[in-house]
């Protein structure tokens, strides 16, 4: 199948696996990214310019699809970075295709069950609404991030379709526990200071989990960054991100 990407940079490849809403454009967490490595940022299969094809059914449609990307692309072991969502397919192909990676990153990653810690439903809110608790009430400041113009409200139809597809129910993997078990790359979990989308405890539980002494968290210059923390601080995030690349 067709897929859309984009790729930048020389150096030690890194993978990034975007969360929703954050497509159809080179943002400035890339740009920054990519002075690090070889970045390359594919749009998910029914995510941006991809299109949603028949067989997308569960995550391992998923972690078999970036696996043949990976190989397409000849990008050798990598560094494997994921937000949000993207960072529940990361670890989906950590925990499959451990031998395929130099590091391991999640950034505000989804697809654990935390008892007494629900994430917020998306899918019972506007996208106003979800981008106002995403970005923490600033959501004018990052507009150009997320904005599709005319076709926004059907791009944000056309994504939420493609991620119901494999986690409408139930939103976590119940056996990605056991399974993190095989990752052996250098691992790290970033966080958000205020996260009104994830609550800390995924983030906390996977840092467990993965062996991880403590979960990075990004500050904000203007407040306090949220699960878009990636648009909120760009930079920062990729510095902490690059800690993990090699010669860095």
């Amino acid at each position: 199948m067709d897929v859309a990407y984009r790729r930048q940079g020389a150096g030690e490849p890194i993978l990034h696996l975007h969360g929703v809403g954050m497509t159809r454009r080179w943002l400035p967490f890339h740009e920054a990214l990519s002075q690090y490595g070889d970045l390359v940022a594919p749009e998910h299969p029914g995510f941006g310019d991809t299109p949603l094809p028949d067989w997308l059914e569960g995550f391992d449609d998923l972690v078999l699809h970036y696996a043949e990307l990976a190989d397409l692309l000849d990008l050798g072991p990598l560094h494997l970075v994921g937000h949000s969502f993207g960072g529940w397919i990361a670890a989906e192909i950590a925990a499959f295709y451990p031998e395929r990676l130099r590091s391991l990153t999640l950034i505000a990653p989804l697809g654990l069950r935390v008892p007494g810690h629900t994430p917020t439903d998306i899918f019972r809110m506007s996208r106003e609404r979800y981008l106002d608790l995403c970005l923490n009430g600033r959501a004018d400041a990052y507009a150009d991030q997320f904005d599709e113009g005319d076709e926004t409200l059907f791009q944000s139809y056309a994504e939420l379709t493609a991620f119901a597809k494999v986690a409408w129910n139930p939103r976590y993997d119940h056996k990605l526990d056991r399974r993190l078990g095989r990752v052996r790359c250098p691992a790290q979990v970033i966080a958000a200071q205020e996260d009104r989308i994830l609550p800390r405890a995924h983030a906390d539980r996977y840092a467990e989990i993965l062996g991880v002494a403590a979960v990075a968290t990004v500050a904000g210059k203007d407040g306090p960054t949220g699960h878009g923390l990636i648009a909120q601080e760009a930079e920062r995030t990729a510095e902490q991100v690059a800690t993990l690349i090699g010669g860095r």
